[in-house]
């Protein structure tokens, strides 16, 4: 391996680590103003952050197994990772869709969403760099895998416009069902996540969210 390949693989690496940290942050402030304010969608979003953190994990060991052999394939630990992260997912469907009922039936709405907006402006403008870079990375060293994640952290970017999206109207208008609105479409691409984890973890494509 060359020196110039050895030096974008420790990007990638520190990438991956980056995004863990990024994640395990934002999990930690969704959850706490979530539960604060009371909005699913913020506190969803929260949960959502701390699946990626395990999906993280997969993708930093990935990373530095491709580091010591490109040709290798999805070992123990990384499909391990995607199937935690797939069976996460679906707790996670099961506990917004249940949620969403009991405020549907109960009338209870957030007090404010304002934390959601602003963490939803923060989370769209570091995923969008983050998989920049990890595209930039991936392609300099022709790797599919690397490529591949850059291409799931895309999936944040939406999840964190759901957010956006669904704060900024509630915090304008005070509907209530605007938060319920969000906490469904969170499930909508959750559950999408959780069988594309559990699809990947049975195969050797690089990523959850790969084209098939």
């Amino acid at each position: 391996m060359n020196d110039n390949s050895e030096r974008l693989y420790r990007t990638a690496f520190r990438l991956a680590i980056f995004t863990i940290a990024y994640n395990l942050a934002e999990g930690l402030v969704a959850i706490f103003f979530g539960q604060r304010d009371g909005s699913l969608t913020l506190f969803g979003f929260g949960i959502d952050s701390f699946i990626e953190v395990i999906s993280g994990l997969g993708i930093a060991h990935m990373v530095s197994r491709i580091r010591r052999d490109p040709e290798s394939s999805k070992d123990k630990f990384e499909k391990t990772a995607l199937t935690i992260t797939g069976i996460s997912f679906y707790v996670l469907v099961f506990g917004l869709l249940a949620t969403s009922i009991y405020k549907l039936l109960t009338g209870e709405r957030p007090g404010t969403t304002f934390a959601g907006v602003v963490l939803s402006l923060i989370s769209i403008g570091v995923m969008l760099a983050l998989m920049y870079s990890k595209l930039t990375v991936g392609k300099a060293l022709d790797s599919d895998a690397i490529i591949a994640d850059a291409q799931c952290t895309r999936v944040c970017v939406y999840m964190s416009v759901v957010l956006l999206v669904a704060s900024g109207i509630y915090e304008l208008t005070k509907v209530g069902y605007v938060d319920i609105l969000g906490s469904l479409a969170l499930a909508y691409f959750s559950f999408n996540e959780g069988r594309e984890s559990l699809e990947k973890a049975r195969n050797d494509k690089s990523c959850a969210c790969e084209d098939p």
